[in-house]
Order: structure tokens, then C-alpha cells, then sequence
């Protein structure tokens, strides 16, 4: 597993980031949460300098046991957990365990059970994938992920995420497997047996996760607080990163 640390001191937090399962994502979170903790990014199996092949078997469960690999190397007893989509669901399956090592938990668009309308947005990018194949599929993802305004003020930054896409790209057997893990993961009957704190983060215009699936997190969740940004859509970590980072600040250190 490839991973970096950022900061010296303070408790652990790790990072979790969605189906691109690129550490750097998070690239506009290390300089504020790396003054307070230690932070640290990843690359999920399958995806970037990790590489590797996605577990054929074992879903969300074997993702989980990753991140475990990480804490395990860095001698974490207990960490928090910030998980973006797919990495919300890592937390999620890790704060369900026998004596989880989570101390909080923030889970950014993400789900306890996937929605029709995610499984949809799933449907299309996987058909663009393999009828026309990874250009298509990399020029179509920013539309799930930022608002329409943000895209047009964000034109060239754009083409330079989608070249990192096609050099970094994961591959049709991993993307398949890790959409197939995701779509199959449901815990939503098991949420009131989390007890760690969890701070439920969501976008009203979010494309891919309707922001309806957060509610039931925040409702299910014993000891959750909900935080509705305006806008954002799907990364809205990447798109209002300043707020994104006062608001996940406030939940860590309260809980720390």
C-alpha cells in the first residue's frame, strides 16, 4: 500500500478517497489538518502508485482491511477517519467491526445503501467505458463530480486532471470491481450499532449521491451531526475546500 504522512504531531487521521482511490484528492485538505493531526493519504489498492488488482472477492470488507495495513504500519491504536464516497463506506464497514480502533468518523457523500439513481450514474459510465472507451469515460467524469459553474471556471485545470486520469488509470477490471463492491455494500440496518462519533458531510447538488442518503446516515447514525453545504456537488472538498476544511477541523478536534 502506498501512502504518505503529513505532520508530526497529534492524533492519527487518514484519509480515504472515492472511486478514484487516489490519495491526492485530498491535496487541498493536508496544510489545514496536518497542523493538528497526522495525516495521512493513500492510494487504494488497484489505483496509483499502489497498483495491484482489485480483490476479485471481498468487496468493501477487503478495502477495509487496507487501510487496516496502513494503521498497522504507522503503529495507530486508534486514528480517525475521513472517507470521501467509496472511502465512507471503508469507515463505515471499519466503525462496524469488533473492537474498532475508529475515534470519529467523517463520511463526505456518502451511504449507507446505494441509490437507484447512483446505480444509474454507475450504469452510463461503465457503458461509456466499454463502448467508447477510457477517454470517453475520463472526459465524462468531471461531469458527476463538480457543478456546472465551477467546471466552466475550471476549464484547464480540467484537462490536466483528465491527462493524470489517463496515465493513472486504474483499469476496466479494477473500476468494474470496485463500482461492483460499492453497489453491493449495505449496511443500513446495522447503522444504530455505530457508536464512535460521526460527522455526516453532504451537497444538496450532488449529481451521483442523492444528498437524501446522508439524511438517513445522520438519522440512523446514534451519534452523528449533519453538515448541508449549499453547493459543492460531489467533491465539494475540492470545490469550496476552505469551508469544507473549517467544518471538518471543528467535528476532529471536538472529538479528539
Amino acid at each position: 500500500m502506498h501512502f504518505e504522512v503529513f505532520g508530526e504531531d497529534g492524533p492519527g487521521l487518514i484519509l480515504s478517497s472515492g472511486l478514484g482511490g487516489l490519495g491526492s484528492y485530498w491535496s487541498a485538505q493536508i496544510a489545514d489538518l496536518s497542523r493538528h493531526f497526522r495525516v495521512v493519504v493513500y492510494d487504494h489498492r488497484g489505483c496509483g502508485k499502489t497498483g495491484g488488482d482489485v480483490a476479485a472477492q471481498g468487496g468493501i470488507a477487503a478495502m477495509a482491511d487496507d487501510l487496516l495495513e496502513i494503521a498497522d504500519a504507522l503503529q495507530f491504536d486508534r486514528f480517525h477517519i475521513m472517507g470521501h464516497a467509496l472511502g465512507g463506506l471503508i469507515g463505515l464497514e471499519l466503525a462496524l467491526r469488533p473492537e474498532s480502533r475508529i475515534s470519529s468518523l467523517a463520511l463526505v457523500n456518502a451511504w449507507s445503501k446505494a441509490d437507484p439513481h447512483s446505480g444509474r450514474c454507475f450504469d452510463i459510465r461503465l457503458e461509456l467505458l466499454e463502448k467508447s472507451g477510457i477517454p470517453a469515460f475520463l472526459k465524462a467524469q468531471p461531469l458527476f463530480l463538480y457543478p456546472s459553474w465551477w467546471m466552466s471556471e475550471n476549464a484547464q485545470r480540467l484537462e490536466v486532471e483528465e491527462r493524470n486520469g489517463l496515465a493513472y488509470f486504474q483499469g476496466k477490471t479494477n473500476i468494474t470491481r470496485r463500482i461492483a463492491a460499492l453497489r453491493v455494500f449495505d449496511v443500513d440496518d446495522r447503522l444504530d450499532q455505530i457508536r464512535v462519533p460521526c460527522l455526516v458531510l453532504a451537497t444538496p447538488d450532488d449529481l451521483l449521491v442523492p444528498y437524501q442518503r446522508s439524511l438517513r446516515l445522520a438519522d440512523g447514525l446514534p451519534k452523528a451531526r449533519l453538515h448541508l453545504m449549499e453547493n459543492g456537488g460531489h467533491a465539494v472538498n475540492i470545490v469550496h475546500p476552505e469551508a469544507f476544511n473549517r467544518t471538518a477541523l471543528e467535528f476532529f478536534l471536538h472529538e479528539t
